[in-house]
């Protein structure tokens, strides 16, 4: 079946049910150590799944999915060794798979998505934002298949609304008709901004390089500036005021050569309480050297830990800059609380569920309450078909840019055999350029090309060599 883009009147969605879904995974080794909050990653594997599903006509086509595995994300919890959270991850994919695959009438790709994920969080109590990243990959799995099933494209799917967003699992507040007219509008872009992550560890000159890394990469936030050409950055915090001054006063130097640069800042759960906050903020509108940076701010990501984010108030914070959830966002109403507490904006991000990032685009685009916003974080998504998803989605929600810091730690498609980067590299060739071991994200005058994203299937003209990875640990 070919979907006629100029379709016109109502649409039913296809109903499918699942036939297969395997597991895999890779070993990761990030190029630099990667430091966010009170972790360190160097390490990590990445999880792949492929999909079979089946219409109700009988025939059936294959999708895939993948993202990282990252420890001391989902769950912070210190009595937590990074191993037992990869085990979290991957439990959540083994307990969503087994929910997906007991038998069941054909659902609407929506309807399974939302139906999977309310199951493995029952199955899997006790932190929601963990659960749900087995389901996350399924749905975006199926989807794929689907669309090649379909002969459609990922833009096309949603924008039809061929994924079901409606119906019984549509929750109370949203308007199905005002959902469905909303995705009818969306327009994808042939390019996004690459926003890039600064992190706690990362050098901010060639000075500060102390292991040079044997590639032709840049490591320094200078040399980054001068190979990408980025406009947009990402800055870590540590919570610790004297030190975040210090060095947001370092990345100022670097920065303000660059013309009109924006930021936002990050602070990975790190405040304990909005005074600690406000006393940084203090400084930063206290120093001379940090009054460009400060201007450039947009926005302020996840300050406090998610124990207490939704029990506390910004109060006059909120008067100062729009602020984000990120890790407090584990449910369908968690922006609608943090709302109540002053913050504006939600992020969207794969491993948290697509449909969850189009309902709150739906919400924040179709409701009364003015200010709101949704920003594209990354979690290291690799080159393949973890950011190439990604990518799509956020540039289908109209976001001009996008967090983008897999390029950065990791070098190229890593792990894959060479045959499949030479797939990848001739599916998407706006998106891939050729480095010395295969193709690295293209990012020209700090923006992305992906146009070719608007392929049969979710994003992505070629599959992963599943039969040379490892089956999920």
């Amino acid at each position: 079946m070919t979907m006629d883009r100029s379709i016109g009147g109502p649409v039913t969605a296809p109903r499918i049910r699942f036939i297969e879904i395997d597991a895999f995974e890779r070993d990761i080794r990030l190029r630099l150590p990667f430091r966010f909050g009170a972790a360190t990653l160097e390490r990590a594997p990445q999880a792949f799944l492929r999909v079979r599903v089946e219409d109700e006509e009988g025939r059936t086509a294959i999708g895939g999915a993948a993202e990282m595995m990252v420890p001391k994300w989902f769950d912070k919890n210190p009595a937590l060794t990074p191993v037992q959270n990869v085990d979290q991850l991957r439990a959540s994919i083994r307990t969503a798979a087994a929910a997906s695959l007991e038998p069941s009438a054909p659902a609407t790709l929506f309807a399974t998505a939302q139906r999977n994920e309310v199951e493995t969080v029952r199955r899997l109590p006790g932190n929601p934002l963990a659960a749900c990243f087995g389901p996350s990959l399924i749905a975006r799995a199926a989807l794929d298949a689907y669309c090649r099933l379909a002969g459609i494209s990922f833009f096309d799917a949603v924008r039809h609304n061929l994924v079901g967003i409606g119906g019984p699992m549509l929750p109370g507040d949203i308007d199905a008709d005002a959902a469905s007219a909303m995705l009818a509008d969306l327009r994808p872009a042939g390019s996004i901004s690459a926003r890039h992550t600064i992190g706690l560890i990362d050098p901010i000159t060639e000075g500060d390089i102390v292991h040079p890394v044997d590639d032709d990469l840049p490591q320094s936030l200078e040399a980054v500036i001068a190979h990408y050409g980025n406009h947009w950055f990402k800055i870590k915090l540590s919570g610790v005021i004297d030190a975040d001054i210090d060095r947001l006063t370092r990345i100022a130097a670097v920065l303000d050569r660059v013309p009109d640069y924006r930021v936002t800042v990050d602070g990975n759960e790190q405040f304990v309480a909005p005074e600690q906050l406000g006393a940084l903020l203090a400084r930063i509108e206290a120093t001379p050297r940090l009054a460009r940076l400060r201007a450039a701010i947009t926005f302020v990501e996840q300050p406090f830990s998610r124990e207490i984010t939704m029990e506390t108030q910004l109060g006059k914070l909120a008067a100062q800059l729009p602020f984000l959830i990120d890790e407090s966002d584990d449910g369908d109403s968690a922006f609608a609380r943090a709302r109540r507490l002053g913050y504006t904006g939600v992020s969207s991000k794969t491993c948290k569920g697509i449909y969850r990032s189009l309902l709150k685009a739906i919400r924040i685009k179709t409701g009364t309450v003015p200010g709101l916003f949704l920003s594209g974080e990354d979690l290291t998504c690799q080159a393949g078909l973890a950011v190439q998803q990604d990518l799509a989605l956020v540039s289908l929600l109209g976001l001009s840019h996008v967090e983008r810091n897999g390029h950065h730690y990791v070098a190229g498609m890593q792990g894959a055999p060479q045959a499949e980067r030479a797939r990848f590299a001739a599916a998407h060739q706006d998106l891939y350029e050729q480095g010395g071991e295969g193709p690295l994200l293209a990012i020209h005058d700090g923006r992305i090309a992906i146009g070719s994203l608007e392929a049969v299937g979710y994003a992505s003209g070629a599959l992963p060599d599943f039969d040379a990875m490892e089956p999920l640990s």
